[in-house]
């Protein structure tokens, strides 16, 4: 795909609304320095807002968007249009409203972080039984793929294999992919490990529940692996998210660029996002990309890469 300057971004990101229904407590998107106001000029019209997302699809050469809010759901009018813009993309909704059609192509990535007590003392009271009537009842013709996303903290580390059997026996997930809470500076919640070594426990659980549950947890070995604290910097350090991600959130006058996806005051240092060491993985395979993406990028999937 031709595109205006030599700053390639294969992979975007984009919050299409800054309104939500929850509030929960790990939200990187509403914190403080990060644009998240909804405003009459940011919350633009569907036509509008195609518009603009077009011209950074030709200026960066994106093929694969990921679409998010705020809650996406709660601006269906842009998403059906803009998922014919892409050959590959990703929704993540928080599954509190009912999901709707958009084709087998389309990865839903549904938020939930353990338990149904665990899970709703992150979301929000009701949250868990909300999200499960929903994706009990789908639209008779639905037919995307359902994945879950949960956000490992100190919060629900301890509650990871309850929560695995209860998506097993009560939802249609096909599988949960595992990321880890990205703190802000001087993050006082409660949520983070002070170091990346006391998290490598949580790691090294996560791989050894890999091996119970192959197919459910679609986290892969390789990615984990990088995330120890013997490895972790070196990724983090040349952020591949950042360097090679476009990230765009609504601000006061239309879409502007953070710092990094998860916000403008992040702690690099203790990084765990998925994302940033799964494309790691994926450069290391792949050495050239993403000038690359064309080609081999469509093929790698979380459970593609070489274990």
């Amino acid at each position: 795909m031709e595109t205006l300057n030599k700053e390639l971004r294969p992979i975007a990101m984009i919050n299409i609304t800054n309104r939500c229904t929850l509030k929960c407590k790990h939200c990187f998107i509403y914190r403080e320095g990060t644009p998240h106001t909804p405003t009459k000029k940011n919350e633009m019209p569907a036509e509008q807002m195609i518009k603009e997302i077009k011209k950074y699809r030709r200026k960066f050469g994106i093929v694969r968007m990921v679409w998010m809010g705020g809650e996406p759901l709660l601006r269906k009018d842009v998403l059906e249009l803009g998922v014919k813009l892409f050959p590959q993309n990703t929704i993540t909704t928080n599954g509190t409203l009912p999901l709707i059609n958009l084709g087998p192509k389309i990865k839903w990535v549904i938020s939930l972080d353990g338990p149904e007590e665990i899970n709703d003392e992150i979301r929000g009271k009701g949250c868990f039984k909300k999200v499960l009537k929903n994706l009990n009842n789908l639209p008779e013709d639905f037919t995307g793929d359902l994945q879950c996303n949960c956000v490992i903290s100190k919060k629900n580390e301890e509650f990871i294999e309850e929560f695995i059997e209860d998506l097993q026996k009560e939802t249609p997930i096909r599988g949960v992919n595992f990321t880890f809470y990205v703190p802000k500076k001087k993050d006082r919640t409660g949520l983070c490990w002070e170091s990346l070594e006391e998290r490598d426990l949580i790691i090294k659980n996560v791989m050894n529940l890999k091996k119970k549950y192959p197919n459910f947890i679609l986290n892969n070995l390789m990615v984990l692996n990088l995330m120890f604290s013997q490895n972790a910097l070196e990724i983090t350090n040349k952020c591949p998210v950042k360097n090679h991600m476009l990230s765009l959130y609504l601000g006061n006058e239309g879409f502007e660029r953070p710092f990094c996806c998860y916000g403008n005051d992040v702690n690099c240092d203790l990084c765990g996002a998925w994302a940033v060491f799964h494309l790691a993985a994926l450069m290391k395979i792949n050495p050239g990309w993403p000038e690359n993406a064309i080609g081999p990028f469509k093929k790698i999937t979380p459970t593609s890469i070489s274990i």
